[in-house]
C-alpha cells in the first residue's frame, strides 16, 4: 500500500476539496486521503458538542488509515472542535499526530489585505457564533475592524447545484447587503467556508469594485507548505507518491463524486467510509 503515511484532508462536506486542490497543486509529491463526512453534514447549525464529536470520529479515522498529519479543511470544525482536539483529545494519542486548522493561517495574513482596515467575514451560523475570527484576526492585526455576516442558505444552494444559477442571485445579494450595512469601508471580504468560492464571481457581480474576495484555498496551501518546511520531522515521516484518495461516510458515492468533481475541479472517485460513532 503506497499510501502509508498520507496528509489527511477532513470536511463536513465537499466544501473542503477547494483547499485539498490548492493544497494539491501546490505541494503535488505528497500523498493524500480525503474524508467528506457528507452523511451527517452540514454542521454549521449543529451544537459544539456534536461538532466536536463528529470531528474527532473522523480525526481518528484518518489516523487509522495512517495519517500523521490531519487538516481541518473546514471552518465550523475548525471554529468549533480544533481547539478541543488540540489540547485535550491529542493526549491520547501518539505524540508525533498533529491536527491543523484553516482558521490561524487565515488570520495571520488577511489583514495584509486590506486599506481601509475593515474587513467583512461571509461564513456559517456555527463560524460566525463562535466568534473565532475576531478573536484571531485582533491577535494579528488588532487595528482591523472585522465585520460579519452568516450566510446560512448558501451551502444548500452550492450542494444542490443552484449556486451559479439565477435563482441564487436573491439569497447572494441579500446576505452581502445585510454585511455592506454595517459598514460602508468595508474593502475586503472573507469567504469563511470552503464551500463558497464556488459562489465567487456571483458574489462579485454585487460588489463595488473596489472591495476584494478572498479565498482561503491558496492561503492554507501556503501556510502548510511553510508549516512542513520548519518542521521537517513531520515532512520526513509523510510519504511522497502523489496519490490521492477519496472517501464519503454516505454509502451513495456515485453521487458524491458527481458533486465533488465540481469543487474539486476534477473527476472524484471515493469509497465509503464507516465512521465509529
Amino acid at each position: 500500500m503506497l499510501n502509508n503515511k498520507p496528509v489527511g484532508i477532513f470536511d463536513s462536506g465537499y466544501g473542503g476539496l477547494t483547499v485539498f486542490r490548492s493544497i494539491f497543486q501546490q505541494l503535488p509529491g505528497y500523498d493524500y486521503i480525503y474524508l467528506g463526512d457528507t452523511g451527517r453534514a452540514p454542521y454549521g447549525n449543529r451544537s459544539f458538542q456534536t461538532i466536536h464529536q463528529y470531528t474527532w470520529e473522523c480525526v481518528q479515522w484518518l489516523f487509522d488509515k495512517g495519517c500523521p498529519l490531519v487538516i481541518l479543511a473546514c471552518n465550523t470544525a475548525s471554529a468549533k472542535a480544533l481547539r478541543t482536539i488540540q489540547q485535550t483529545d491529542l493526549k491520547n494519542e501518539d505524540p508525533l499526530k498533529r491536527v491543523l486548522g484553516v482558521i490561524r493561517p487565515t488570520a495571520e495574513v488577511i489583514g495584509d489585505y486590506t486599506k481601509t482596515k475593515e474587513i467583512g467575514v461571509l461564513g456559517t451560523k456555527g463560524t460566525v457564533q463562535s466568534e473565532s475570527y475576531l478573536i484571531e484576526i485582533s491577535h494579528f492585526f488588532p487595528d482591523v475592524k472585522v465585520y460579519q455576516q452568516a450566510c446560512p442558505l448558501w451551502v444548500p444552494l452550492i450542494e444542490n447545484g443552484e449556486y451559479n444559477k439565477p435563482g441564487a442571485d436573491y439569497f447572494v445579494k441579500q446576505y452581502l447587503d445585510q454585511l455592506l450595512a454595517q459598514s460602508p469601508n468595508i474593502d475586503t471580504l472573507l469567504l469563511a467556508c470552503t464551500h463558497y468560492p464556488l459562489l465567487r464571481e456571483k458574489i462579485k457581480q454585487f460588489l463595488p469594485g473596489n472591495i476584494q474576495v478572498v479565498s482561503q484555498g491558496d492561503i492554507v496551501a501556503k501556510s502548510l507548505a511553510d508549516y512542513l518546511q520548519r518542521h521537517p520531522e513531520m515532512d520526513n515521516n509523510l510519504s511522497k507518491n502523489s496519490t490521492q484518495q477519496f472517501f464519503t461516510t454516505t454509502d451513495d458515492t456515485a453521487d458524491f463524486d458527481q458533486h465533488a468533481a465540481f469543487f474539486f475541479s476534477a473527476p472524484v472517485k471515493s469509497a465509503f467510509a464507516e465512521i465509529r460513532c
